[in-house]
């Protein structure tokens, strides 16, 4: 009995031991690295500011078509060709930028008649899309259709790349003041000091389509084209989160 006992008081003096040393251990281990617990006692405010920036559209974007019937396909396709050689001419005289041309597609024309297809010609198309000044547009598409072009598919306006680069620049400045005002009317109303800054983030700047102010008068069609188009703001915006230490 009594060596039983003396047994199980060896073992539960064994695991006071062990119990002791280990409290030991990470008292002093949490000692040794006060850094580690200071970072985590560090408080943060994250805001994030955003920044809008308007600048005027002085490019319009011009897409022109060359449309040709006829009924041969040989007759079709070459009246077509020369239209098109005679409006890309003018294009590159006018120092037109971006100039491409999609090239010249040919189509048949049916005609049906009593549930019978029959052949009655073919249709040439081809377009052409440049970019100009807006300033120089609407004299620019009285000139393309004098010279060969039959519809005019599409106009849009946008911003010179030079002032879009520029803008996203001022928009991300605006932001970045716009996270700091908001900060510091944060702290101010906790009654907290702001501390420095712990992070950045940028989230991207981002050009949107250029929102009209005004828009050419319609047009009855394309060979009676002599209203200037007039373009209106494009929008660059930007985004920065900060966050700060208090």
């Amino acid at each position: 009995m009594n060596s039983n006992l003396q047994r199980r008081d060896r073992i539960n003096f064994r695991s006071l031991l062990t119990a002791l040393c280990l409290t030991l251990t990470l008292v002093s281990f949490v000692g040794l690295d006060p850094a580690v617990a200071q970072e985590q006692r560090i408080r943060t405010l994250t805001v994030t500011g955003r920044g809008v920036e308007a600048i005027p559209t002085t490019q319009t974007q011009v897409r022109l078509g060359v449309e040709v019937q006829g009924k041969t396909a040989a007759e079709v396709q070459q009246e077509a060709a020369r239209r098109s050689s005679a409006v890309v001419e003018l294009l590159r005289s006018r120092q037109v930028e971006k100039l491409e041309t999609a090239g010249i597609s040919l189509n048949p024309i049916y005609n049906y008649d009593n549930n019978q297809q029959r052949l009655t010609g073919y249709t040439a198309t081809n377009t052409v899309s440049f970019r100009i000044n807006t300033a120089s547009a609407g004299t620019l598409l009285d000139d393309a259709v004098n010279a060969g072009a039959t519809r005019i598919d599409g106009v849009s306006f946008a911003a010179a790349e030079s002032a879009i680069e520029s803008a996203r620049k001022q928009a991300l400045r605006k932001a970045t003041q716009d996270a700091q005002a908001q900060a510091d009317a944060a702290f101010s109303a906790l009654n907290l000091k702001r501390g420095e800054i712990l992070g950045i983030q940028v989230n991207g700047a981002s050009a949107p389509p250029p929102m009209y102010r005004q828009f050419a008068a319609d047009r009855a069609a394309a060979a009676n084209v002599t209203t200037p188009v007039v373009g209106g703001e494009q929008q660059v915006e930007a985004s920065v989160t900060l966050q700060f230490g208090y």
